[in-house]
């Protein structure tokens, strides 16, 4: 079985500093150690581990969901170059001495200008690829997620990675992107950042619990109203504040009280279940905001947004979740939160947080 020492991470073109930073950082708190290589705009990263194995092992010890700036990855061989275009198939089966059994494929290129280009190729590929391979002993008759990904990365014409990873400890979307398709009623297209955020934090069958018809929400910075109208549609009462003006549409619903203030100044006038915001404010800013919210116990579930400046992004993302950490603490809540900078996220990091006992709860009762 080869050894493998190469991660390749996938990420959002033009995040590969805070990508390569992340896995540094987190694989050096589980005891891997070695040093990431990345060229900007390219939508991916490599880390190459001291030790020969520790790239898998890495996969292991870290959960995939844990990370912020790292939507998909895999344990890989070195960068395979000079690749024939006369007989891709066979070059790719000539790497697999000493692979496990793989019980699916994926061949993806990263989301970036070079990458589209290579989506064709990747999805060509595929099922000749998997025909050989099984020929071949290397990938089983049927698809099996217990048994290991093959994963083919095609970063650019002259750039192969080819490893595997378990699918339990790599994203289950192609290219760890979830994506969602635009609700046509929706006033803004800033909608399936909430969606997203919904689908990546919250298992589907915690949703009639967790977003459960008639719940209370605030929705901060809500004009036009694509956060409120994903609140709207699972059947909420929301209060909309914002200075600006909201969606006809989602005022005639009768669901929804627009509150005509500023966000940071709103006080609501009993706890709710829900506070959500897109305010596009100073990420140091917003964090107090939120710190007062969750602290203060005015919402039981909170989604919020932290726009991040264009230099140092990793460092303020840092700076304001442990604030958010530090803060809690100091009050004695103990805290469930998760980041991820999510596909329909730009400059912004999502955040999801609630108080651990509403968080162990709903995992209790989903048998978790």
């Amino acid at each position: 079985m080869p050894e493998l020492n190469h991660l390749l991470l996938l990420c959002r073109a033009g995040f590969e500093r805070e990508c390569a930073v992340e896995i540094q950082e987190r694989a050096a708190a589980v005891g891997i150690y070695g040093y990431p290589k990345f060229k900007g705009e390219t939508g991916f990263v490599t880390f190459i581990c001291h030790v020969p194995g520790d790239a898998l092992a890495l996969t292991e010890r870290v959960a995939w969901d844990e990370l912020v700036f790292v939507r998909q990855w895999a344990a890989c061989l070195p960068v395979l170059t000079d690749i024939p275009k006369q007989d891709r198939v066979g070059f790719i089966a000539e790497q697999l001495e000493g692979f496990p059994l793989c019980g699916e494929v994926w061949v993806e290129a990263a989301d970036s200008e070079q990458g589209s280009a290579l989506q064709g190729l990747c999805r060509k590929i595929v099922p000749p690829l998997s025909s050989a391979l099984r020929k071949q002993g290397v990938l089983s008759n049927k698809r099996n997620q217990r048994l290991p990904r093959l994963y083919i990365g095609w970063m650019d014409e002259r750039q192969l990675y080819i490893g595997y990873v378990l699918p339990r400890h790599a994203s289950p979307w192609p290219q760890g992107i979830l994506r969602l398709k635009f609700p046509p009623a929706a006033p803004s297209r800033s909608t399936l950042k909430l969606e997203e955020a919904w689908r990546f934090f919250i298992p589907e069958e915690a949703w009639p619990k967790v977003l459960e018809p008639g719940m209370k929400a605030v929705d901060l910075g809500a004009c036009p109203g694509g956060w409120t109208w994903q609140l709207v549609n699972r059947y909420m009462k929301v209060v909309s504040v914002d200075n600006g003006p909201m969606d006809d549409a989602l005022m005639k619903s009768g669901q929804v009280t627009h509150a005509v203030t500023d966000g940071f100044t709103y006080t609501p006038q009993s706890p709710v279940d829900w506070m959500v915001c897109d305010i596009a404010d100073k990420p140091g800013r917003v964090i107090d905001l939120m710190i007062k919210w969750i602290v203060r116990g005015w919402c039981r579930f909170t989604v919020f947004n932290l726009k991040l400046p264009m230099h140092k992004r990793y460092e303020s993302y840092i700076q304001c979740i442990t604030k958010l950490d530090e803060a809690c603490k100091e009050a004695g809540i103990p805290l469930h939160r998760q980041v991820r900078h999510l596909y329909h996220d730009r400059e912004e990091i999502t955040v999801f947080a609630c108080q651990e006992q509403d968080w162990q709860l709903m995992l209790d009762q989903l048998g978790r």
